[in-house]
């Protein structure tokens, strides 16, 4: 009987629920569905853009505390200022019952020179609440060890996956869109073979499309949801690096990441080696 590896586990898991719960993963989601579909469009170049925030008052307090902690840094205050003075682009925010715990970002919108001009960044209306499990999310997950009275607060933790979202816009704006569109077009594509052939990921089929796509759809989810991840890990030691349990924070993400995402290492040590946060004795 043929053993299945961690890699092809997750690459099932993460298949079942694209395909089999769209509507149930949308709402305690980190980007399963919704944003590695999406393929945006084309629309002409905003007249006036920047940041728009569509914030039903119910949830305006505990989201005006979420945005606080984002600003708290100076990389959290210079990211929305990218956004907030750009007139070539609409930043979209929302907060919704929808999405719960978790946040999504989609929605994307494309001129007709292949510039990414809009997207959506969805948070859920208790996002201060919950941890993404460690495999995709080292970061976020990171936070459960610490989120204590005197540490690491649930605002933090909003603000946390509130900069994780916006990694994904910032990638999305730095990718080739005909690559992106083309990797979100083509996904539904392999996921069907994938149910249809009994996972067979030797499929010639399957290894055509992949190479098509530049890698299969768990490559690609991963590789967007790292980007993520490093957005969030930017901030996230910049707001605790005064604090006497900074090391035990990046000790955990180390280990996270060192775990569960191995061949992203160099991404994540870059971020830990910049001068923005304080280096840690092993």
């Amino acid at each position: 009987m043929a053993t299945l590896s961690i890699s092809h586990i997750s690459f099932l898991l993460v298949t079942m629920l694209i395909i089999v719960i769209p509507n149930h993963a949308k709402s305690n989601h980190y980007h399963l569905p919704e944003a590695v579909t999406d393929p945006g469009k084309v629309v002409n170049t905003p007249a006036n853009g920047g940041i728009v925030e569509n914030v039903p008052p119910k949830y305006l307090q505990n989201y005006r505390k979420w945005k606080g902690e984002l600003l708290a840094t100076d990389f959290g205050r210079t990211l929305w200022e990218k956004y907030a003075r750009n007139q070539n682009f609409v930043l979209k925010i929302t907060v919704s019952k929808e999405d719960n715990q978790g946040a999504g970002t989609g929605e994307y919108l494309w001129n007709e020179k292949g510039e990414l001009v809009g997207a959506t960044i969805s948070l859920g209306w208790r996002l201060d609440k919950g941890f993404p499990g460690p495999v995709y999310f080292p970061v976020m997950n990171s936070i459960s060890s610490f989120n204590v009275p005197g540490e690491i607060s649930n605002e933090i933790l909003a603000a946390t996956k509130f900069m994780h979202e916006f990694g994904h816009v910032d990638m999305t704006l730095n990718t080739n869109h005909e690559v992106f569109q083309l990797q979100n077009n083509l996904i539904p594509s392999y996921n069907k073979i994938l149910l249809s052939n009994g996972y067979n990921v030797k499929d010639p089929r399957l290894v055509d499309l992949a190479v098509k796509m530049g890698g299969t759809p768990v490559q690609i989810w991963e590789n967007r949801e790292y980007w993520g991840e490093t957005t969030a890990m930017r901030y996230l030691l910049e707001r605790v690096k005064t604090t006497d349990y900074y090391c035990s924070v990046v000790k955990k993400i180390n280990y996270n990441v060192a775990t569960f995402a191995q061949n992203y290492q160099d991404r994540f040590l870059t971020i830990a080696n910049t001068r923005s946060v304080p280096s840690c004795k092993k």
